[in-house]
C-alpha cells in the first residue's frame, strides 16, 4: 500500500492568518485533518505584514499538531497586482508568444521587472466554434484563434522572499505559493458543477475584497480596498472607540441593514452598526457593478448569473440578502468542502461556522491531487535555486559516493601495493643478509684459499729449487765436452774478479758457496750454502788436449747459448785462465764462470 502523505496549506491574509492540513490516502480523496485561524496580535497592526505573520505563525504551529512537512501557500490579493491583459491578434502563430507576454508584462506590471516574482496563464483561448482554450498545447492545436489573453500575478519579491524564510525556519518545504484570489477561483471551479453561465465570486476579507468572474474559460479578478476593516474604522470613529473595541461591537451587534421599511432593532448600537455595515456593503456593491461594466464592456464578457460569497466579513447577517437585492441574482455562500472528506478528529460545528472562510484552503489543496484552472506558481528565486539543488542531491550524493568508493579503491590498491612493496623489501633485506653472510663466509673461504694457495705455492717453489740444482748439475755435464771434468763447482751472487778469485782460493769467500771438494781453506770445496741468491757459476776443472785443442772453449760457449738455464749473452761466459801443465800427456787447468737465466733462491 502506497504511504499516506499530508500537505499543509497556508493562507496568509492581511488580517488574519489560516492554516489547514489535509491528508491524501491512498484509498480515497483527500481529506480535512486539521484547521485553525488567527487573527494577527493588535500590538502589531503598525508592523510589516511579515513580523505580524511570524508571530501568528509560530503560535499556530505550538497550539496545532500540523505534521505535514510540504506547505502550499496563499498570499492576500492585496499584497499582489493581478491584471487580464488582452493580446495582439496572432492567427494561427503561437511561436514568439512568450515574448509577446513578457513584453505586455513589462507594460501591465507597474513595478521594476527585476524587483518583482510574476507569473502568468493564458486563460482563453476563443475559437470560431466558440469553445474556450486555457492551455498553450490547445492553443498551438486551434487555427482559428482570433484573441488570447493573458492573467498576469506580480508579487514585490522582498516580501515574498521573507514570508517563504520564515515557513521554511520551521522546517517547513514550500511547494506552491500563489494567491488567495486564485486558490479562491480554483475551488469554486472545482465544487460547482455548471460551466456554461457566468458565476461572480466575492471573497469580502478584513481589509480587501476579492472580486471575480468565472464565465466559462475565461476569468477576470479584480481586489477592492473595501471590506471587513472599513466597516470597523466606521464604527470607531462613530462611537469615538478604538478599534479593538470597534471589531468587539461588530462581532456583537453587526448585521447589514435592509432595505425599504423594516422594524429597527431595540438596541440602538446595533441600528447604527447595522447602517454602517450597509453603507459600507453599498459602497462595495457599486464597485462591484463598476466591475461588471468594465467586464461586459472592455472584455465583451457575460453578464453574471449567480454570487458566491466568500471570506471572514462575508458572514455578517443578512449579507447575502443584501447583495440579492441590489444585484438582482442569487446569491449563496460557496460550500468549498463539497469534494472534502472531514477527519474524525474535526468539530463540524466549529467548521461550519468559518467555512466560507476555507475557500482558498481547499483550492491549494486541490493542485497536489489534480490539475486546477489557473496554476499561477510564484515561488521566488531562492527557492527555486534550493529546490533545483534538492533535486541535483541525488546526484550529489551518487557523485559523493562514487568519489568516496574510488577514493577507497585507490587506498586499497595504494595500501595493497605498499603492503606487497613492504614484503618484497623485508624479502629483499633478507636477501641481501643472506647474501651478505654468504659474502662474509666465500671471503673467509677466499681468504683460506689464498693462505693455502700461498703455502701451496711456497711449497710448489720449494719442490722446484729442490730440483734446481740437480737440472743445472744435469745440464752441466751435458754441455761440457768430452775431455772436461770438472774439480769444483761454486756458487755466487755476483760476477767475480781475478783478484776475489785468489782471494777466496787462500782465505774463502763469505759469498762464495763450494758445491764439490773439501775445505775451501784446505784447498776442497765446501758444503756451506748461505742466503744469498745464486747467480753465476764458477766452474773449475781439468782438461786433456793439445794446443790445438783449445778450440773447445768454442764448442762449450755454443752449447751454453743452446742451454734453457744459461744465459747467452756475450759477457754471460768468462774463461777466466788457463793453465797448462806440460807432461807425458798435455794437461790444461781452467776457470770459467757462467751466468744462469734465472737466479736459484736459496
Amino acid at each position: 500500500m502506497a504511504k499516506e502523505n499530508k500537505i499543509l496549506t497556508i493562507d496568509i491574509g492581511s488580517d488574519c492568518l489560516k492554516m489547514a492540513e489535509f491528508l491524501y490516502p491512498p484509498e480515497g480523496a483527500m481529506k480535512l485533518e486539521s484547521f485553525a485561524f488567527l487573527e494577527y496580535d493588535e500590538e502589531l497592526r503598525d508592523h510589516e505584514l511579515p513580523e505580524q505573520f511570524a508571530q501568528a505563525y509560530k503560535k499556530l504551529l505550538e497550539e496545532k499538531d500540523f505534521t505535514a512537512k510540504k506547505v502550499r501557500v496563499a498570499i492576500s490579493g492585496q499584497s499582489a497586482f493581478s491584471r487580464l491583459s488582452k493580446l495582439p491578434p496572432l492567427g494561427g502563430d503561437v511561436q514568439h508568444i512568450e515574448q509577446i507576454i513578457e513584453y505586455e508584462a513589462k507594460q501591465t506590471v507597474p513595478y521594476a521587472m527585476e524587483e518583482v516574482v510574476w507569473d502568468y496563464q493564458l486563460i482563453l483561448h476563443q475559437n470560431e466554434s466558440g469553445k474556450a482554450v486555457d492551455s498553450e498545447e490547445d492553443s498551438a492545436e486551434a487555427n482559428d484563434i482570433e484573441e488570447m489573453e493573458a492573467l498576469f500575478v506580480a508579487v514585490k519579491d522582498d516580501l515574498i522572499t521573507e514570508l517563504s524564510e520564515i515557513i521554511q525556519d520551521e522546517g517547513k518545504e514550500i511547494i506552491s505559493i500563489e494567491t488567495a484570489p486564485i486558490a479562491f477561483f480554483n475551488a469554486a471551479k472545482a465544487n460547482l458543477s455548471d460551466d456554461d453561465q457566468c458565476d461572480l465570486l466575492l471573497n469580502i476579507g478584513g481589509r480587501c475584497s476579492s472580486l471575480l468572474f468565472a464565465d466559462k474559460g475565461r476569468i477576470f479578478t479584480r481586489t477592492i480596498p473595501i471590506a471587513g476593516a472599513s466597516i470597523t474604522q466606521q464604527i470607531s470613529k462613530e462611537f469615538d472607540i478604538t478599534l479593538v473595541d470597534a471589531e468587539e461591537l461588530k462581532c456583537r451587534h453587526g448585521f447589514v441593514a435592509l432595505g425599504g421599511a423594516y422594524e429597527e432593532p431595540e438596541s440602538e448600537v446595533a441600528a447604527v452598526i447595522s447602517k454602517i455595515a450597509r453603507n459600507v456593503m453599498t459602497r462595495l456593491h457599486g464597485e462591484i457593478n463598476r466591475s461588471i461594466n468594465v467586464w461586459r464592456s472592455q472584455y465583451k464578457g457575460n453578464r453574471p448569473t449567480r454570487l458566491f460569497l466568500g471570506g471572514g466579513s462575508s458572514l455578517m447577517a443578512y449579507t447575502p440578502r443584501f447583495f440579492n437585492e441590489k444585484l438582482r441574482i442569487p446569491v449563496e455562500y460557496l460550500n468549498s468542502f463539497q469534494i472534502v472528506g472531514l477527519g474524525e478528529s474535526i468539530n463540524r460545528e466549529e467548521l461550519l461556522d468559518v467555512a466560507p472562510m476555507f475557500s482558498e484552503l481547499t483550492g491549494m489543496a486541490l493542485r497536489h491531487i489534480s490539475p486546477v484552472p489557473v496554476e499561477i506558481s510564484l515561488m521566488p528565486e531562492s527557492i527555486k535555486r534550493h529546490k533545483a539543488l534538492q533535486r541535483k542531491k541525488p546526484y550529489f550524493y551518487a557523485s559523493a559516493i562514487s568519489i568516496i568508493l574510488c577514493l577507497l579503491v585507490f587506498y586499497w590498491v595504494v595500501s595493497t601495493k605498499r603492503n606487497f612493496d613492504k614484503d618484497c623489501v623485508e624479502k629483499v633485506h633478507k636477501e641481501i643478509e643472506r647474501t651478505e653472510e654468504i659474502s662474509r663466509q666465500v671471503s673467509a673461504a677466499s681468504a683460506k684459499l689464498d693462505s693455502a694457495k700461498g703455502e701451496y705455492t711456497k711449497v710448489i717453489e720449494m719442490a722446484g729449487k729442490r730440483s734446481q740444482w740437480i737440472n743445472v748439475i744435469n745440464e752441466l755435464e751435458t754441455i761440457l765436452p768430452d775431455k772436461w771434468w770438472l774439480t769444483s763447482l761454486t756458487a755466487h751472487g755476483e760476477k767475480q774478479t781475478k783478484a776475489q778469485a785468489k782471494s777466496s782460493s787462500g782465505t774463502g769467500s763469505p759469498s762464495d758457496d763450494n758445491m764439490f771438494g773439501a775445505d775451501p781453506g784446505a784447498g776442497s770445496s765446501s758444503t756451506t750454502i748461505k742466503n744469498v741468491d745464486v747467480k753465476w757459476l764458477k766452474l773449475t776443472g781439468h782438461s786433456v788436449a793439445l794446443r790445438s785443442d783449445l778450440l773447445l772453449d768454442e764448442i762449450f760457449k755454443e752449447r751454453i747459448k743452446k742451454s734453457k738455464y744459461f744465459d747467452n749473452s756475450e759477457d754471460a761466459i768468462v774463461f777466466d785462465d788457463y793453465d797448462i801443465i806440460k807432461g807425458e800427456n798435455n794437461f790444461i787447468t781452467f776457470e770459467i764462470q757462467i751466468k744462469l737465466k734465472e737466479p736459484i733462491k736459496k
